[in-house]
C-alpha cells in the first residue's frame, strides 16, 4: 500500500509514514525565497525502498511551485539533485 507524503509546512518538514516507521525531510527557509534542506531520515526498516528520493521530489517540487531555490545541506538532497538533473535549475 502507497502512503501519501504529508507536508508541514509550519513545521517545515515533509513526511511519509509507512510500515517501516516515519521517514521525514526536514527544510528551513533561508529567506522569502529559498529552502534549505537540512536533514533526511528514513528508519532502518524502511530503507532501500526509495522513500528518501520521493520525500526529495515533493519537497523540491513543492519549491520550483513556489519559484524558490533550494540550497541543499543534506548531503543526500545535494547527491539527488546531482543524480536528477532536471532539478538542478532550483540550486541555489
Amino acid at each position: 500500500m502507497e502512503h501519501a507524503i504529508e507536508h508541514d509546512v509550519e513545521d517545515e518538514r515533509f513526511t511519509l509514514d509507512g510500515a517501516g516507521g516515519l521517514s521525514y525531510l526536514l527544510y528551513r527557509m533561508r529567506d522569502a525565497t529559498t529552502m534549505d534542506t537540512t536533514t533526511t531520515f528514513t528508519p532502518r526498516g524502511a530503507r532501500g525502498q526509495g522513500i528518501a528520493g520521493k520525500l526529495t521530489r515533493a519537497a523540491l517540487d513543492y519549491a520550483r511551485d513556489q519559484s524558490w531555490k533550494v540550497a541543499p545541506s543534506c548531503s543526500y538532497v545535494d547527491g539527488w539533485m546531482r543524480r536528477h538533473a532536471e532539478y538542478e535549475d532550483l540550486r541555489a
